[in-house]
């Protein structure tokens, strides 16, 4: 019987699956420890690699955060921006207003169950790491700037609220969808995410939509 060859993986395959396992460790190591408490020689021995090896490819525990974030929330190390994902675009092609809130709570709520154990780490953080405080502001903007569109789709279809503008409804959406409310009902209030998941929905469905769309 003849055994199976692996083929060998190019000299850039090794790199990324070698970056892959550092942000796995590091992602578990922060969530585990803490952002102040972890080292990235802890790092270095969960992955497999010298410590060496984590400073060439992130250079310092900032960036290997930055890093643990972006792949937590898009899922995974493809060089594919969260906005140009599939499922937005099938939100930018639903005609429905009701239905576009629906899909886009779905997909934030897939988005924010992987990020919450990290965010939950640089929210601890802020208030005494400015580096992490940092990062949690930047977080908070490109949520902000992503709900903003959110807005645009409502607006493009005619359905957001008489009286209610683009920046208002980006904004009221932003506060009820972003990762710190998220965590307030689920840490919180003990809401489940799939509870989070249908009454946002609700209430933004409410809070955005014209009573003749959202009947």
């Amino acid at each position: 019987m003849t055994e199976s060859v692996k083929p060998r993986l190019s000299r850039a395959e090794q790199a990324r699956a070698t970056r892959r396992r550092i942000i796995a460790a590091a992602a578990s190591q922060f969530v585990a420890h803490g952002y102040g408490a972890t080292l990235l020689d802890q790092v270095a021995e969960q992955a497999g690699v010298a410590v060496q090896t984590v400073y060439f490819h992130f250079g310092n525990k900032r960036t290997l955060l930055k890093e643990a974030l972006d792949v937590a929330a898009v899922g995974d190390d493809d060089p594919v921006p969260l906005m140009e994902r599939p499922w937005v675009q099938q939100i930018r092609q639903e005609t429905d207003p009701v239905r576009i809130i629906v899909l886009w709570l779905a997909a934030g709520r897939t988005i924010l169950d992987r990020i919450a154990p990290l965010m939950r780490v640089v929210r601890g953080a802020t208030g005494t790491d400015p580096e992490v405080a940092a990062q949690w502001d930047t977080n908070q903007a490109q949520t902000r700037t992503a709900h903003g569109l959110l807005a645009d789709l409502l607006a493009a279809r005619g359905a957001l609220r008489p009286g209610l503008d683009v920046e208002q409804a980006g904004d009221i959406a932003f506060v009820l969808g972003n990762v710190e409310t998220y965590l307030q009902f689920t840490d919180v209030c003990g809401w489940t995410p799939d509870q989070w998941q249908e009454r946002t929905a609700a209430v933004l469905t409410s809070a955005l939509i014209s009573g003749a769309y959202a009947d």
